[in-house]
């Protein structure tokens, strides 16, 4: 035992050295981190255009061109009705607030036996309208501190370029690297690597691929759903509601809560408009469970809404927008592993009884 705990030593000193210097260069591993990641996303795609022929560079190539104009589709369509929604809802917001004071609030001091002043609105309209009102003086202030750091508005703008270049050749490259990095593993440990890596593949495509497309199609499904109804602000809820199915039922709540508070605003005590809000959500729930989910993410192993939670704003909180981006890849992997550290605690002499003693021979 001794020798197997020093034999482990340089492995530990390695891992906590590699640690140190991933904190020490977080502030330039960003590009990189990212790239890495659309480059694993990508990859998938990059092999399906060469099982059609086509050479591994022309492929890459293929796979940006469908980005650019995937964004350049958000830019010209998407983004200008995203700004005009966000403009009216600037502009509902004061008219909201006296729907409240007036409508909602009084009937529910009334419903709950509340004191007259009970809810001091007056004072919250106040803020949130000098809030609002000096919208504009805060993007003045927010542009001067942009110019007035010049150098590190350009270093952003070198990260943000630097990440389709780390991703091109990431690309390009990626069989070969996987292939390199295999056979620097250990011939006797290599099928059990192989087969956690595997694992963890299967969580982190899961999440990263299936629950993404969910997510993406829920969101269609809501604002669809609710522009249809003819809710001015359908688009907004409804792309709200998609982002925040990443945790399972969060987007369903948030998204009717959201729809419901506007359709109110906007119809009043309209029982058809609340019953085509309920019916809206309540398709894409039944067209996640029955469809979506079971086709595109299947019965992989996914994460407990709590460790995905947790995960998001430990990362964000340690490493702000790339920990973020990469909080459910490393907690995928961080699940997988611990899984199979519990199968070997089950399998260990700490966990098991004791083995009764057995009995003395007599001779």
């Amino acid at each position: 035992m001794p020798v197997t705990i020093a034999s482990r030593w340089p492995w530990i000193v390695a891992a906590l050295i590699a640690g140190w210097l991933i904190y020490l260069l977080n502030p330039i591993l960003s590009p990189f981190l990212v790239g890495i990641l659309l480059a694993y996303l990508g990859d998938p795609l990059v092999d399906r255009f060469e099982r059609w022929g086509m050479p591994r560079t022309l492929g890459v190539v293929a796979v940006f061109a469908l980005f650019a104009m995937l964004c350049l589709l958000c830019l010209l369509v998407l983004v200008p009705m995203l700004g005009r929604q966000l403009v009216r809802l600037y502009q509902l917001a004061p008219l909201a607030l006296d729907w409240l004071q007036h409508g909602l609030l009084p009937w529910a001091q009334v419903q709950l036996g509340l004191e007259p002043d009970f809810w001091r609105f007056d004072r919250l309209k106040a803020a949130v309208t000098d809030n609002l009102g000096g919208t504009t003086d805060l993007l003045g202030v927010v542009l001067a501190r942009a110019t007035a750091s010049g150098l590190a508005l350009l270093a952003w703008l070198g990260n943000a370029l630097l990440v389709p270049v780390v991703c091109f050749y990431l690309l390009r490259d990626w069989d070969l690297i996987m292939t390199r990095l295999r056979n620097l593993l250990p011939r006797r440990r290599e099928a059990r690597v192989v087969g956690l890596l595997g694992e963890c593949h299967e969580v982190i495509g899961a999440f990263l691929r299936g629950q993404l497309l969910v997510m993406l199609a829920l969101a269609v499904i809501y604002a669809a759903g609710l522009s249809l109804l003819g809710l001015e602000l359908g688009l907004l809820i409804g792309l709200i509601a998609g982002l925040a199915s990443i945790v399972p039922y969060m987007g369903f709540i948030v998204g009717i809560g959201a729809a419901a508070v506007a359709a109110l605003f906007q119809f009043g005590l309209d029982l058809y408009a609340l019953f085509g809000v309920a019916a809206v959500f309540t398709l894409g729930q039944l067209l996640e469970g029955m469809l979506l989910t079971p086709w595109l993410v299947g019965d992989r192993i996914g994460l407990h809404p709590v460790a995905v939670i947790f995960a998001v704003l430990a990362g964000g909180q340690l490493f702000g927008l790339t920990g973020v981006l990469l909080a459910l890849p490393v907690a995928a992997v961080i699940m997988v592993l611990l899984r199979h550290a519990h199968e070997l605690y089950r399998l260990s002499d700490l966990y098991q009884a004791e083995r009764p003693a057995l009995p003395e021979q007599e001779p």
